[in-house]
């Protein structure tokens, strides 16, 4: 199968101001693609812009204000592509419930990429052209423990490319979902565990612009770590939280 040319073409990264949306720019711009990059701090993203080799401009956005992503899509206007990445994350139990957290996570994880997706999905489906790339990660695949907000946040991640896939696999929109393990960032340096297969950014930007080259929809990665999550699907429920639930 030969890897589909994106050369040219405009993408919107939402959430590329640190971490694997950053990587992710760099693959995307040495590729020769054009990337608007967003997220809510324009200092970070200014000196993302000016270390890029190709085309490049700064949006910011906060996908957790309706206003916002609103006034950013009008900016940035015509797209061929929107890869979203944004998320928070911190770890707590239904134990140790916090709400402020917990709601944080679930506004900006999933319902802001809704917001965002309200804003471009109309322009897509009118010119029946497009590319939709949604981040949700391993942890989405089943309930893990202490890990309220993200991991609910990730499900719903998951299941809304799903359904977006459904819907538009027969039509000139691609949709793809990347579902990365454990990376280097300042979300997961809050982890006080062992984090099995951590990845450097960069690593996990590469496995993911390999999935938009492709038609495949879904990608899960590290490969072998990514294994623990599929079969944990297909568990009965004892075995599975005798075995993930501690």
């Amino acid at each position: 199968m030969s890897a589909i040319d994106l050369t040219g073409k405009r993408y919107w990264l939402v959430g590329a101001g640190d971490g694997l949306g950053r990587a992710l720019a760099h693959h995307m711009s040495r590729a020769g693609i054009e990337v608007i990059v967003s997220s809510r701090s324009e200092d970070k993203l200014q000196e993302l812009v000016d270390e890029l080799p190709g085309k490049a401009t700064v949006q910011t956005v906060d996908i957790a204000d309706d206003a916002s992503v609103e006034a950013a899509a009008e900016a940035v206007g015509d797209i061929d592509g929107i890869v979203l990445l944004a998320g928070v994350y911190w770890p707590f139990s239904a134990k140790e419930w916090n709400c402020e957290q917990g709601v944080a996570m679930a506004n900006i994880n999933f319902t802001g990429f809704m917001r965002v997706l309200g804003r471009v999905m109309p322009q897509f489906v009118e010119k029946d052209a497009g590319h939709v790339v949604i981040t949700s990660s391993l942890s989405g695949f089943r309930g893990l423990p202490g890990s309220i907000g993200y991991t609910a946040s990730k499900a719903a991640t998951m299941s809304l490319a799903e359904c977006m896939y459904a819907d538009l696999r027969n039509t000139g929109i691609r949709v793809q979902v990347a579902n990365p393990g454990f990376i280097k960032t300042q979300l997961t340096d809050k982890n006080a565990f062992d984090m099995p297969f951590l990845m450097e950014p960069d690593a996990a930007a590469r496995e993911m612009f390999e999935l938009m080259l492709t038609d495949n929809f879904k990608k899960s990665f590290p490969t072998v770590f990514s294994l623990f999550f599929r079969v944990g699907q297909f568990l009965p429920d004892w075995l599975y939280y005798r075995i993930f639930g501690r």
